[in-house]
């Protein structure tokens, strides 16, 4: 398994192996012991999976609040989508700042991304599938959005998105008070 740190500390890039032959691959996409072993010890408590059915679908950048915040861990079970991830954490020396990492069914990566930080992505192929894992429960009273386009990334697609009324209305990162302190 190889673990590869980003720009923004406790986000990374997880590229399990996988072991093909003529029928096609295995891999073992999550394993508690291997990521405790390069530090990483989440308790992963709920798996989520949704399908956009149309290229430019952004979804994001959402946040679930403390006491029900969540780090979560990422992958694309087909297609291929811009996956990223924006520090909200009051005081941290990269508040504001993103790290994107293109997710596909081809390329099996995944990028960890830990509580305090927003969460979005983009399509790049119809019908793609996310996968991900969370570490706390999905809790209605802490579920939270920031405006896709008011931190600054890059999407790298032209046009309209497709989006959410939740998506649509989100506040922008400047109007946003964060529920989250860096703890340096």
């Amino acid at each position: 398994m190889r673990i590869t740190d980003t720009a923004l500390a406790g986000v990374k890039i997880i590229e399990p192996p996988r072991f093909g032959d003529a029928r096609g691959f295995f891999s073992e996409s999550w394993n508690k012991a291997k990521l405790a072993d390069h530090g990483i010890d989440i308790d992963f408590v709920q798996d989520n999976h949704s399908l956009s059915a149309r290229v430019g679908t952004v979804r994001g950048l959402h946040f679930q609040s403390p006491p029900h915040a969540q780090a979560k861990l990422v992958r694309c079970g087909r297609g291929r989508l811009f996956d990223v991830a924006v520090d909200i954490r009051r005081g941290s020396p990269t508040y504001g700042q993103w790290v994107g990492e293109e997710l596909s069914f081809e390329n099996g990566r995944q990028l960890l991304i830990p509580a305090g930080f927003l969460h979005g992505f983009v399509t790049r192929e119809p019908d793609t599938e996310i996968v991900y894992k969370c570490s706390d429960y999905y809790a209605p009273e802490c579920d939270g959005a920031v405006r896709w386009d008011s931190c600054g990334i890059d999407w790298g697609f032209d046009g309209e998105p497709v989006l959410s009324d939740k998506d649509t209305a989100a506040p922008a990162l400047a109007d946003f008070d964060t529920p989250f302190t860096w703890e340096g």
